[in-house]
C-alpha cells in the first residue's frame, strides 16, 4: 500500500430544507388556513478517527466531500427530512489545517476522536409557522441557510511510542522486523525503505509499544537531499528515539563517530526540539566481529561527548534485541507512571 501523509480536501455541508408555502384545501373546510411545514436541516461533516488506518490514501483520489441537503417542507404540516451527517475517517495523528489561513483547527488522536468540520445548514421555515391573529392567511416562509464549506489540508503525524533513526542501511527495517511482526521491504542498497512503517513490539500479555521506522537520512537532509527528512514529522510525537548506527564499518571504513554526527546535525537543522527528544544509541551488526573482538563504546563517547544509554544489538541474529526492548519498555512504563 503507498504511504500517503499529505491531502487536500473539500468538505460541502448539506444545506438546509426550504419552508414550504401551503394552504388547506379540503372540501366542506373553507379558508382552511396556512399548513406549510418546515424543511429539514443540512447534513453536517465530521471527521472521525479509524484506528485501522495508517496513511491518508483514501484522499488520493476522492477529494471532495458533500453531506446531503435537507428536504424541503410539504403541505399538511409535513417536516421535511433531515439529511444525515457525512463523516470522514482518517488515521490516529491527523492534524487538520484550514487550506487557505493555514490554521491548525484540530489534532485528531485517540483522545479526541471526533471533530465537527462543517456545520450543516438551518432547516427553512414554513408559513404555518408564521400565522397569527393579525395574519391569517402568511405568505412568508424562510430559505434554508446554506452548509458550511471549508478547503482542508490534512497532515498525518503517526502515533509511534519509539520513533528509529539513522543512515540507509543501517538496520533499522532489520530491527523492526526482529522485534515486532511488520515485515518491511529489506534489501542489500541504500533507500530500501520508502514510507514510514509502524510495528508493534509485545513483551508480554500486559506490554508492548509501537515502534516507527522511517526512510534513512542523509547530509543535506534538512536541505531536501534524500527522502528521511520528509517523514521526520512522523518523530514528532515520540517518547524515545533510538538512533541505530552500522558499526560493520569498524572492521574496515567507516566511522560511527561520523554516522552519529550526520544524523545529529540533521535533527538540529529539521527541528530544535527532536535533539532536545531522549535518544538513545544503538550500534548494530555486531554479529561481524569476532568473539575476542571489542567495540570501544568509550572511545565513542569520549569523541562524541555522548553520555546516554548505548546498547550493543545484532538485528540479523537477535543478539542484544531483547535487552534493549526490555529497557524501552521500562522506560515507557516509568514515563506512564509519572503522568
Amino acid at each position: 500500500m503507498k504511504f500517503i501523509d499529505e491531502a487536500k480536501i473539500s468538505v460541502q455541508a448539506g444545506n438546509g430544507g426550504e419552508g414550504c408555502l401551503s394552504f388547506r384545501r379540503e372540501k366542506y373546510i373553507p379558508l382552511g388556513g396556512p399548513d406549510g411545514g418546515d424543511g429539514g436541516d443540512g447534513g453536517s461533516v465530521y471527521l472521525e478517527v479509524d484506528a485501522r488506518l495508517n496513511t491518508l490514501i483514501d484522499f488520493r483520489y476522492k477529494r471532495i466531500f458533500k453531506a446531503r441537503n435537507g428536504q424541503p417542507g410539504m403541505g399538511r404540516n409535513r417536516i421535511g427530512k433531515s439529511a444525515e451527517d457525512l463523516v470522514i475517517f482518517v488515521a490516529p495523528g491527523t492534524l487538520v489545517y484550514d487550506a487557505e489561513t493555514d490554521e491548525l483547527l484540530a489534532d485528531l488522536t485517540h483522545e479526541n476522536p471526533r471533530m465537527l468540520i462543517a456545520q450543516g445548514g438551518f432547516h427553512g421555515l414554513g408559513n404555518a409557522r408564521f400565522k397569527s391573529s393579525t395574519n391569517r392567511a402568511p405568505r412568508k416562509t424562510t430559505k434554508g441557510s446554506a452548509g458550511d464549506f471549508r478547503e482542508l489540508r490534512l497532515e498525518l503525524k503517526l502515533l509511534a511510542d519509539v520513533g528509529l533513526l539513522g543512515l540507509p542501511n543501517a538496520g533499522k527495517s532489520t530491527l523492526i522486523t526482529q522485534i515486532s511482526s511488520a515485515r518491511p521491504k529489506i534489501a542489500d542498497y541504500p533507500f530500501t525503505t520508502l514510507r514510514p512503517i509502524l510495528g508493534v513490539v509485545a513483551i508480554n500479555s500486559e506490554t508492548s509499544f509501537v515502534v516507527a521506522d522511517i526512510p534513512g537520512i542523509i547530509e543535506g537532509a534538512a536541505e531536501g537531499a534524500g527522502l528521511g527528512v520528509q517523514f521526520l514529522r512522523h518523530v514528532e510525537r515520540t517518547k524515545l528515539l533510538l538512533h541505530v548506527i552500522d558499526v560493520s564499518g569498524l572492521n574496515g571504513a567507516g566511522d560511527p563517530v561520523v554516522d552519529f554526527a550526520t544524523i545529529t546535525h540533521e535533527l538540529a537543522a529539521y527541528r530544535t526540539e527532536l535533539i532536545e527528544r531522549e535518544r538513545w544509541v544503538v550500534f548494530n551488526k555486531i554479529d561481524v566481529f569476532a568473539d575476542d573482538q571489542v567495540i570501544d563504546v568509550d572511545e565513542f563517547r569520549t569523541r562524541t561527548g555522548w553520555s546516554g544509554p548505548v546498547y550493543l544489538i545484532s538485528a540479523a541474529t537477535g543478539a542484544g534485541c531483547s535487552e534493549l526492548t526490555n529497557a524501552v519498555a521500562a522506560r515507557l512504563v516509568a514515563d506512564s507512571d509519572d503522568e
